[in-house]
């Protein structure tokens, strides 16, 4: 049996996340709405420094606490890392979706150029 409930797409489901960031911090004026862009800029910090976290707890380089992650949380935290950049890109823009898809655009075409 299929389940007719359609997944929203990415960037359907990015727009729904920043949605209920503004609802829970409605920006009501430009500084908010700079403020509220600013935080979710710092936000990638957070999550990079989970990132590496997860990476010295899998890899058991803290001799005081051995190995308290895997590889999979090493992977969930790389998603909210993507997740939070692209809350924050289209908090920037309204158009981040072109931004995006014209960016990885450049960087492929830099890379292929580059390549052997």
């Amino acid at each position: 049996m299929s389940d007719h409930h359609e997944q929203p797409g990415l960037w359907e489901s990015v727009a729904r996340l920043r949605s209920w960031l503004d609802a829970g911090h409605p920006a009501s004026s430009r500084d908010d709405t700079q403020s509220a862009l600013l935080l979710r800029v710092l936000k990638l910090s957070e999550e990079v420094g989970e990132v590496a976290q997860a990476v010295i707890g899998a890899t058991g380089q803290n001799p005081r606490k051995g190995t308290t992650h895997s590889w999979d949380d090493v992977g969930s935290e790389l998603c909210d890392v993507v997740i939070t950049a692209l809350v924050a890109l289209h908090t920037l823009t309204p158009d981040a979706r072109e931004v995006f898809t014209a960016r990885l655009a450049e960087v492929v075409e830099r890379s292929a150029a580059t390549s052997p």
